[in-house]
């Protein structure tokens, strides 16, 4: 039973991929067990014989928990996210519990996540007990586990994935 995080943001190691890693770890209390960040994969999104996409699809299938993040980009998520998503069919998450998660520069773009990415996420199966989460950019600068939106998010999310959580051998 794995956690992971998807990346889709075009700079690796981005703050995008920092507060992914922050969801997990404040979820389960460890490190995600896969970080697939979209932007190694390059141009290999593209070509759908690529092995090492195909291997983060099946990593993806294999878990039980997965953030998903992007940054806000014209309102909604990457085409980078979305060339990644583009490759499960409809149905096929549906043994893996998804967290939406997306950063921006203001909260006018807040509903994003919820209105854009959350539904594709349900659309190839995955359940997505939890309202979608928004952080801005700029709790960065405090480290995102310390962000007061996440931590709100958490007492909310904790019991709506209590089941998962326990299931992944996480006591709260």
């Amino acid at each position: 039973m794995s956690t992971g995080i998807v990346v889709g943001n075009p700079k690796p190691q981005s703050r995008t991929y920092l507060a992914a890693r922050a969801v997990v770890q404040a979820l389960t209390g460890h490190e995600p067990d896969f970080a697939i960040d979209l932007a190694d994969y390059g141009p290999g999104l593209l070509d759908w014989s690529d092995a090492q996409v195909a291997e983060g699809v099946e990593q993806v299938k294999a878990a039980r928990l997965v953030v998903v993040a992007s940054p806000t980009f014209k309102a909604t998520y990457t085409g980078l996210l979305k060339l990644f998503l583009d490759r499960f069919p409809a149905g096929s998450l549906a043994s893996v519990t998804a967290v939406a998660l997306q950063l921006g520069g203001d909260w006018r773009h807040s509903l994003a996540p919820e209105a854009y990415l959350k539904p594709v996420l349900a659309e190839i199966g995955a359940s997505t007990p939890t309202r979608a989460l928004y952080l801005l950019d700029s709790d960065a600068a405090d480290g995102f586990e310390n962000s007061a939106t996440l931590q709100e998010w958490l007492t909310v999310a904790r019991p709506q994935l209590a089941g998962l959580l326990a299931g992944l051998g996480v006591a709260r």
